[in-house]
Formats: structure tokens, C-alpha cells, sequence
């Protein structure tokens, strides 16, 4: 059985979840990582991207995260992972209308322009949608 830790998803506005797992894998800004017990320490800052979270019971948790850190402590056997999101979505909350209404809107504004906001905006839709195919 793998060995258990910490892991807790919080945003400004709220504790997303938190709980016991046995992987949590995260895109950074510089790549994919995958935690398990025992991890290095480290601290990486995230990309817009989905995360996972694969919990005590073995439920596959995914989140739509826009941004944020992810950092990682470990003492001996003791393993913590904190995702500190700027803003996050747990895959069952995402509204899919609301998704691709923001989709359709950021491929608007970057047909007419380039602008750095508008992608972003495109980006956390698509993430948003590809998690609630």
C-alpha cells in the first residue's frame, strides 16, 4: 500500500479541499511533477493547468487551477503538500456553459488582437473544459 500525506488546495477565497493522498501531480511553469510521500522539499511555481490528486480511497481527485505555488515539506515519514492557486475549480463545480462561453470570447478578442489577458482567459477555459470533457 503506498504511504499517505498531507495535501491541502487553498485559494484566497476558500480551503478547496484537503486530505490524505497518495500522489498529487501538478504542472509547473517549468514542467509536470509528480509527489509522493517522501518528496524532496521544493517549491514551483504553477501554470494553468489541471491537477490531480489521487486520494486515501483511491477516488481521482481534478482540479482546474489558474496559477498559484505549489510547495512541498518533508520530515522524516511526515510528508505536506500546500497548492497555494490564485483560483481553482474542483472538476465537479465547473460550470461547462460558462466555459465555453469564456473560450469563445478570448478567441474573439485574439482574433482582434494580441493581448496577453485574452489568452490567459482562453487558457483557464480550455483547462476548465478539457477536465469536464
Amino acid at each position: 500500500m503506498a504511504t499517505l500525506f498531507d495535501v491541502f488546495i487553498v485559494t484566497p477565497e476558500r480551503e478547496l479541499w484537503s486530505g490524505r493522498a497518495t500522489i498529487v501531480v501538478a504542472r509547473g511553469t517549468e514542467g509536470e511533477v509528480g509527489i509522493l510521500a517522501g518528496h524532496a522539499p521544493m517549491l514551483i511555481e504553477l501554470g494553468i493547468s489541471p491537477l490531480f490528486v489521487t486520494t486515501e480511497g483511491g477516488e481521482r481527485l481534478a482540479a482546474a487551477v489558474d496559477g498559484g505555488f505549489l510547495h512541498v515539506t518533508s520530515e522524516g515519514l511526515e510528508t505536506r503538500v500546500d497548492v497555494l492557486a490564485e483560483h481553482a475549480e474542483l472538476q465537479q463545480e465547473i460550470d461547462v456553459e460558462k466555459a465555453r462561453q469564456e473560450e469563445a470570447e478570448a478567441e474573439r478578442q485574439l482574433r482582434e488582437r494580441v493581448d496577453s489577458r485574452a489568452a490567459a482567459r482562453l487558457a483557464k477555459a480550455r483547462v476548465r473544459l478539457g477536465l469536464r470533457g
